[in-house]
């Protein structure tokens, strides 16, 4: 059951008010100065994906918006809730926010390899999205949204992907990621034995053309299958299509070379649904 707050939220007046320090400066990067990358606060912005941070597992530490709006989310009990007119929210983030609110909140910890490739139960369809070298929050955004969408359990990530928790991930995601379990793959390929070994058929996905068209590959003989895209441009390392079971590539119309990485994860995860 939810528990309105009782009482208004706190007006701020102060750009330099400690109490939103969270929000402060949001453009200057995907950290602050001094901390490390994917360390510090998730920043969540606008009222769907608000509410579903409300609704996922990560620690709410405080909400900021403009008057009416952040009333409007009907927080539950003991979340700071902050609010301010338009010039005080915009000097204070950095930039004119158009979707009048945002929250932020405690990182967890990635989510256990082991435990994530089993699920809650063995025995069940699975499906997961393995990302390589994916350095643009937006795609990764994307591909999480696509990912809730079309029926992806989870997000396994290489090393040296961005953080799939920044604000820019976050927003175009809609708040979706906020609802998938992320694990990162520390020894790369290699963890792909570990997904193969719980079961998982591997696709790479490849618009090489000895690559088998992804409409041959039965999604229902493989009721477990984790679907590896790489990044725009050099796409997935020879290393991690020789790690497969199977590289596989979208038909397309003669002379177009590739998609972007999110329309492609979108298709992938439909064609094998």
């Amino acid at each position: 059951m939810i528990v309105v707050v009782s009482s208004p939220p706190v007006l701020i007046t102060d750009p330099a008010d400690e109490r939103i320090a969270d929000f402060r400066d949001l453009v200057a990067g995907d950290r602050k100065p001094g901390t490390e990358r994917g360390t510090g606060p998730v920043i969540v912005e606008g009222v769907p994906a608000v509410q579903r941070l409300l609704a996922s597992p990560y620690p709410v530490r405080c909400v900021f918006g403009i008057p009416g709006r952040v009333a409007d989310l009907q927080l539950p009990d003991g979340i700071p809730a902050y609010e301010a007119d338009r010039w005080v929210l915009s000097e204070v983030i950095g930039f004119r926010l158009t979707r009048g609110v945002l929250a932020s909140a405690d990182r967890l910890p990635p989510a256990d390899l082991d435990e994530l490739l089993a699920g809650p139960d063995p025995t069940a369809p699975r499906r997961l999205a393995v990302l390589e070298g994916l350095n643009d929050h937006e795609n990764i955004g994307s591909i999480a949204r696509s990912a809730m969408a079309l029926g992806i359990d989870g997000l396994l990530l290489d090393p040296t992907c961005a953080d799939p928790l920044y604000r820019r991930c976050v927003r175009v995601s809609m708040g979706h990621v906020l609802s998938l379990p992320i694990a990162v793959l520390a020894d790369w390929p290699g963890d792909l034995a570990k997904v193969r070994a719980a079961g998982y058929e591997t696709v790479a996905l490849t618009p090489a053309a000895d690559a088998v068209d992804l409409r041959e590959i039965d999604a229902r003989a493989h009721p477990r299958t984790a679907v590896l895209l790489g990044a725009e441009g050099p796409g997935l390392t020879p290393q991690a299509q020789a790690a497969v079971d199977v590289r596989a590539r979208i038909p397309m119309r003669s002379g177009v070379d590739s998609l972007g990485v999110a329309a492609a994860a979108a298709i992938t995860f439909a064609t094998l649904r």
